[in-house]
């Protein structure tokens, strides 16, 4: 029996720290060793909390892409309130035959339709010029970016406005425009302009620019509407009312891709905007025109942006029972910054052999990584830079807060240079304004401005390396 408890007490005391001994014996001597063996067993549920954390970190994952996804495709953040209440945009979309609304650049997700539908399509067998099968498509929720609201007896009433909209295109699988949807690739098709053009009042539109030095009206804001173009947003439009460059082109600038934006600071083509969450916020609330808070002091200013300190855009506040977009933006950002930048083909999409001379171009004399850092295809930490710095004019980096351009990430750029999925006008077009139309014309002129002295083949095989990333 001695020896039993002695080996006990042996292994006791090699696997009980000293302290934890010695607190234990003090404690008997003061006959409080139950109340303290108490307070030890009550403090276990509590270092046992959480012993599941990376169960719930998984969980919150998939909800976060599931819910932001439906957000990012189907969500009006209660838009329809101004696109169908107050410029009754639905009425002239009721008009619009499936021939018309391709041609506008609106986009069919053909994994919506019917399987039977989908087929007569296909084979040319769908009357696409009768505007009756327009209103078939909105109610099976078939057209991307925008939702048509019904009555019982199935009369168009209201329409309202998503991400996807202008964020997502399909990949032509059934006929040009009807395919798979493709989340995340900016529609180059889309004349956002002319859509919102045909509405039977822009009125609204114009309550929201009352600092316009020259005075606006229905039939101007038409016309700045209808002067984008395909492919073109003007997202600052009802903060400075600038509508045309100096020049006299739309001051509009090109859609951006919503892929490939993980791990980059400034994700819109100016600086100091801030990141997807603050773009996520300001579009829903200021340009869709959703339910929503959106703060942003900067814009206060009447020097600069006259028409957001007039119309007080830049501090928009509701009722928290009524906000539509706040609660949403953490799922938005979630999903977005899942979605990957698609990838180029070897022999298809680019030569590989002449790539691999303009990938030593591209870090050697080209001196492109000087602000394009591999694998973000931009300036890791602050990506903006000065019009001086960019050798070009200032005019869109001065309606941004921060009066700078942003290094545009580079992957998925053979999409635009072969306009894969887009209508042959429409390919190409690179820098905010499209102001290059193709990249040979990007290089040659980076070439002229920083005196890279690249020859003509030189130019080629960097060409094809950036159509490769």
């Amino acid at each position: 029996m001695t020896t039993h408890l002695t080996t006990l007490l042996v292994l006791v005391g090699a696997t009980v720290p000293l302290g934890v001994a010695a607190l234990a014996c003090n404690s008997a001597d003061r006959g409080e060793g139950a109340e303290h063996v108490a307070s030890a067993e009550d403090e276990l549920p509590r270092r046992a909390r959480f012993s599941n954390f990376d169960a719930t970190i998984e969980r919150n994952t998939r909800n976060l892409l599931q819910r932001g996804q439906e957000i990012f495709r189907f969500d009006t953040f209660g838009d329809e309130e101004f696109w169908g209440g107050e410029l009754r945009l639905h009425q002239s979309i009721a008009n619009v035959t499936p021939a018309q609304a391709l041609g506008l650049g609106l986009k069919v997700d053909a994994d919506a339709l019917p399987s039977r539908l989908r087929e007569k399509i296909a084979r040319g067998r769908v009357n696409l010029d009768d505007p009756a099968v327009t209103l078939s498509l909105l109610q099976l929720d078939a057209i991307l970016g925008v939702t048509g609201f019904f009555d019982d007896s199935g009369n168009l009433i209201s329409i309202g406005l998503q991400c996807a909209l202008c964020h997502s295109t399909v990949n032509d699988s059934v006929r040009p425009g009807i395919g798979t949807r493709l989340d995340g690739w900016a529609n180059r098709d889309l004349d956002v302009g002319a859509i919102i053009a045909t509405a039977p009042t822009v009125q609204p539109i114009v309550d929201l620019l009352p600092k316009v030095p020259e005075g606006i009206n229905e039939e101007g804001v038409r016309r700045v509407l209808r002067s984008w173009g395909p492919g073109k947003y003007d997202a600052q439009l009802l903060l400075d009312g600038k509508a045309f460059r100096p020049d006299g082109k739309t001051a509009a600038t090109l859609l951006p891709n919503a892929f490939d934006v993980g791990g980059v600071n400034e994700h819109t083509w100016t600086g100091n905007w801030g990141s997807v969450p603050y773009w996520n916020a300001y579009v829903a609330v200021t340009q869709l025109h959703g339910k929503g808070n959106f703060f942003d002091p900067r814009l206060n200013d009447k020097d600069k942006y006259p028409n957001a300190a007039a119309t007080g855009i830049w501090n928009v506040i509701v009722d928290p029972k009524k906000d539509l977009v706040t609660s949403k933006l953490p799922a938005l950002h979630f999903y977005q910054l899942a979605l990957p930048a698609p990838k180029p083909e070897p022999g298809l999409d680019f030569d590989r052999e002449a790539a691999e001379r303009g990938a030593k171009l591209f870090t050697g004399d080209a001196k492109c990584t000087d602000c394009h850092n591999k694998p973000l295809w931009t300036d890791a930490g602050w990506n903006l830079h000065t019009p001086d710095e960019m050798g070009i004019d200032a005019f869109q980096a001065n309606r941004a807060p921060g009066n700078s351009y942003k290094t545009m990430n580079l992957a998925a750029l053979f999409v635009r240079e072969l306009g894969l999925f887009m209508k042959p006008k429409n390919k190409g077009r690179f820098y905010h304004d499209g102001r290059f139309e193709t990249l040979l014309d990007v290089v040659r002129s980076y070439n002229e401005r920083f005196d890279l002295r690249l020859d003509s083949s030189q130019k080629r095989d960097l060409v094809e390396y950036l159509k490769s990333l």
